[in-house]
Parts: structure tokens; C-alpha cells; sequence
């Protein structure tokens, strides 16, 4: 499952029935939660923090603005926050399984439907941004409800992305985007004497004032201390450390002295696993390394679909191609299965009943082999990523290094071979399960020995490109014909299985 998180804010934050209206609108979406309600009454503001899967997380946002714009009269609205709308902004963030893409796609579905719907003019803003200039929140606030009331419909530079070229007269416009986590982040310089000294820094290290692109900064004070507020908006532009290296050696070169620093509110694991690894200088190392998270994910049976696909998604190198073909030839294991599984034991089918048995049990070691075939792809490509570090200079440091990178491409043909060897088994079982198998599933059977046939022909692919790679490409010869073979074969058994799915679909 793939989820998101949303963070609408919304211009109310002194009548907690208004709030709590919002707030169940949105909490009665399915599959909907609700993780905190911050309201400011100076601020005259509320901020509903929910989390939610990608296919519904449209409706719940919908569902509060709908409720904000029935509740809300912006032009009777004072308080200290800027503001151009009822519903102010609506970010979505993405979570594990989900991508800044998902996010993007999600502001410009809830823009279009709340422009259609709602007749609010719609900004999009941050990562879902249609021009630069609207990629800051600041930008797109200028001049709040007031003035956007008065150049909405002459200014051209401020039509909307979505709904009509004229404010609303109470609910006013909102700006839906797409960001990365935010992390309110505030160090601690001692006492309130150090107030100058934190305003100097705040100046420094926030973006408007020249300092970091994606940080916003305040220098307070804080129950007799001095403090640097911080919101770092994009924690992969401007991580953590970063900020906080920045921050000390400031303070230290004005005679202040960093005494602590909070988090406030939640934070990605991510942001304090980089902070680790930057301060103490650990070399590769990975997430999988932690050990809470290989026990997560030996208890919940392995990485989830959805976090597959994130991956896959990412502009990481691995998991790649080899490892989607593996992950296909799983699935086509897994249909076979099935179909196997809805033949066994029914009268109709007792004369292969051990047959499909057998069919059954092979198609799970199959599915269990490509499974592991997924990690062990992504595992090659590392290795040859590595070999290609290794040092050029001087000749035997060359020799070393040219071994050491053949090697390293041989294994990452060798792995994807078996991965096509394997798929070609798994086309084999489907065609068998299509022909003898439940005809009710038969079209189930079709769809495995594609998968298989396609699983066969991917893993070849990087075979080959591997075997091309090589110094010495008749080292790897016998690998690229072994892989020709068994895509030729794996789509003639994909051909078979077809025929006859396609002869049940037309009788």
C-alpha cells in the first residue's frame, strides 16, 4: 500500500467546532488517519496532520476543504499568519512506498477537482509547481487574500493553475502542492545574552537572506534562551547536519556555544540516519544495515509490493532491470500457483490432480528462487559498481583493478542467466497448468507464462549488456547464447499457453 502524508492548513484556529468539523470530514474518509490537530488562535490557524493511501488521499483533502469553504468567510478573517485562502495550502508529502511523483500527481488531481468543484482558484506550488516562479509558497502568498482579490482576473502573471480567474468571495484561493518532509529543527545558544548572536545566524543560514536555498530561520528568544529557529523544507537539498554544522561553527566564531537542540514534532528515520553517517564518517553504509529494520521486515514477510515499486522508482541505480525481471518471473510463479492450487482436489480434474500438485510445489521453490534472484541482482550490480572504483595507477594496481571488474561482470550476467533459466521453468509450468489446468483460470495461465516469457527476455537483456562490457567478450559467450536460447524457448512456451487461452476465449 502505497501512503502519503497531507498537511492542509486551514484559517481558523479559534472555534474548535469549525475545526472539528474539518477534522471529522477528513478522518471519515476510508482508510484515513488522523496523526494531530495544531490550532494558534493569534495565528488564527489550524494545521490537520493525516496520513492516508495514495487512492483516497484526494477524497479526505477534498473532504476538509469542502467543509473549510462552508465554514469560512476569509473576508471576515484577521490574524497574524499570511494567508490567501480558507484552506491556505495543502501539501502532500510523500511515505515509504510512495514518491515525490505519487505527490505530484495527487496536488494536481485535488487542484483540478477543487477548481472544477468548488470554484476556488488553485495555485500549485513546490515540487508540483507548472512554472519556477511558483515553486515558493511566499511567492504564490504574496499579498495574501487582499491582494490576490484585487489582481486576480488583470494580471495574467496570477491566473491560477486550475478553477476561475476571479477569488472567491469567502473561501479565497488555495495552494496544493507537493513537497518533501518538512523538519522543525531549533539549536539552543545559551542564555538570552545570545539573542544578537542567534538573530545573526538565523540571517545567515535561512535562504531569503543568502544563506541556505531551502531553509527558513528566526533567531528568538525561548524561556531565557537563545534560540535558532529552523524550518528545513527539503532535508535531501539541506540536511540535517548540515544546518546544524553550520549553526555551531557560526556561534563558536561569535563567542556563543551550541547547549542543545530539539526536533519538533516527527522526522523521517532517513534525516537522522544521514546526520549518523555524516558525523561519523561511516563508508557504504545502508539502511539494511539496522538491525530493527531486517527484524521489520523478516516479521512482516519482506518488503511489500509498494516499497518494491518506490524503490524501483527512485533514481537509485538498483533495484533495476535484473531485479524487475526476477520480481516478474516471482509473480508468474505465484499465478501458476494459483491456477494449480484451483485445480487440485475438484472432481472434474481428479485424473492430473498429482500433476497439478507437482506443478504446485515446483512453482513455489521457482517463486522462492526468483525472489532471492531480486536481492542477488541488485547485489552484482554493486559489486561491478565497486570494481570500477578500485584504483588505476600503477600497473599492478590496473591489473588487479581490470580482473577484479571482469569478475564482477561475469557474476552479473551469470545472475540474471539464472534468472531467465528459472523463468523459462515457470513458462513451462504455465503453459502445462493452461492446458490441463482449471478453465475457469485459464486466462490466469495466459498471463503467467507472459509474465515468464517477459521475465525471460529482461534478464537477458542484462546478460547481454554486461557480456558487451566485458575486455574480453569471448569470456562471455557462452553466457549471451545460453540467454538467446532460452528467450527463444521461454516465448514459444508463452506462445502455446496463449493459443490456448485465446481458443477458450473465442469457443
Amino acid at each position: 500500500m502505497k501512503l502519503v502524508e497531507c498537511v492542509p492548513n486551514f484559517s481558523e484556529g479559534r472555534r474548535p467546532e469549525v475545526i472539528t468539523a474539518i477534522r471529522d470530514a477528513i478522518a471519515a474518509v476510508d482508510g484515513v488517519s488522523v496523526l494531530d490537530v495544531s490550532s494558534d488562535a493569534s495565528h488564527n490557524r489550524s494545521v490537520i496532520t493525516f496520513v492516508a493511501p495514495t487512492d483516497t488521499a484526494v477524497d479526505a483533502a477534498f473532504a476538509g476543504i469542502k467543509v473549510a469553504a462552508e465554514r469560512i468567510d476569509l473576508s471576515k478573517h484577521t490574524g497574524e499568519h499570511p494567508r490567501i485562502g480558507a484552506t491556505d495550502v495543502v501539501p502532500f508529502i510523500p511515505l515509504e512506498g510512495s514518491t515525490m511523483e505519487d505527490c505530484i500527481a495527487l496536488a494536481r488531481a485535488l487542484g483540478e477537482r477543487v477548481g472544477r468543484g468548488l470554484k476556488i482558484p488553485v495555485y500549485l506550488y513546490e515540487r508540483a509547481a507548472t512554472t519556477p516562479t511558483r515553486e515558493n509558497l511566499a511567492d504564490v502568498r504574496r499579498g495574501e487574500f487582499e491582494g490576490l482579490r484585487e489582481e486576480l482576473g488583470k494580471n495574467p502573471a496570477r491566473n491560477p493553475d486550475f478553477g476561475p480567474s476571479k477569488i472567491h468571495p469567502t473561501s479565497g484561493a488555495i495552494a496544493i502542492g507537493a513537497r518533501p518532509f518538512l523538519v522543525a529543527y531549533n539549536i539552543y545558544l545559551g542564555p538570552a545574552s545570545n539573542l544578537q548572536i542567534a538573530k545573526s545566524i538565523a540571517k545567515a543560514v535561512r535562504g531569503s537572506s543568502g544563506g541556505f536555498k531551502y531553509v527558513k530561520g528566526l533567531g528568538l528568544e525561548v524561556d531565557g534562551q537563545a534560540q535558532v529557529s529552523m524550518n528545513l523544507v527539503d532535508t535531501e537539498k539541506t540536511p540535517l547536519h548540515i544546518a546544524f554544522d553550520f549553526v555551531k561553527m557560526r556561534a563558536e566564531t561569535e563567542g556563543a556555544q551550541v547547549t542543545w537542540s530539539e526536533i519538533v514534532g516527527l522526522v523521517p528515520e532517513k534525516v537522522l540516519l544521514d546526520t549518523a553517517v555524516s558525523h561519523l564518517r561511516l563508508r557504504e553504509f545502508t539502511p539494511a544495515q539496522l538491525l530493527e529494520r531486517q527484524v521489520r521486515e523478516v516479521m512482516s514477510g519482506g518488503e511489500s509490493v509498494s516499497g518494491f515499486l518506490a524503490s524501483v522508482a527512485s533514481s537509485n541505480p538498483v533495484p533495476g532491470g535484473g531485479s524487475v525481471a526476477a520480481h516478474a518471473g516471482a509473480l508468474a510463479a505465484a499465478l501458476t500457483q494459483m491456477v494449480a492450487g484451483l485445480t487440485i482436489g475438484k472432481k472434474k480434474y481428479t485424473a492430473v490432480d498429482s500433476e497439478m500438485k507437482e506443478a504446485a510445489l515446483k512453482a513455489v521453490a521457482l517463486g522462492n528462487q526468483l525472489t532471492s534472484l531480486v536481492k542477488r541482482d541488485a547485489e552484482a550490480y554493486a559489486l561491478v559498481s565497486e570494481a570500477y572504483k578500485l584504483p588505476k595507477e600503477p600497473a599492478d594496481a590496473a591489473a588487479r583493478r581490470s580482473e577484479t571488474v571482469t569478475n564482477a561482470l561475469l557474476k552479473a550476467a551469470e545472475v540474471p542467466l539464472e534468472t531467465a533459466r528459472a523463468a523459462v521453468e515457470v513458462a513451462q509450468l504455465a503453459a502445462l497448468v493452461a492446458e490441463k489446468g482449471n478453465t475457469n483460470a485459464v486466462t490466469d495461465a495466459g498471463v503467467a507464462a507472459l509474465l515468464a516469457a517477459a521475465a525471460a527476455k529482461g534478464a537477458a537483456y542484462n546478460v547481454r549488456v554486461n557480456v558487451q562490457a566485458l575486455e574480453d567478450k569471448s569470456r562471455g559467450q557462452s553466457l549471451a547464447r545460453e540467454a538467446e536460447q532460452l528467450v527463444k524457448k521461454a516465448g514459444e512456451l508463452a506462445e502455446r499457453a496463449t493459443s490456448i487461452v485465446e481458443r477458450a476465449l473465442s469457443g
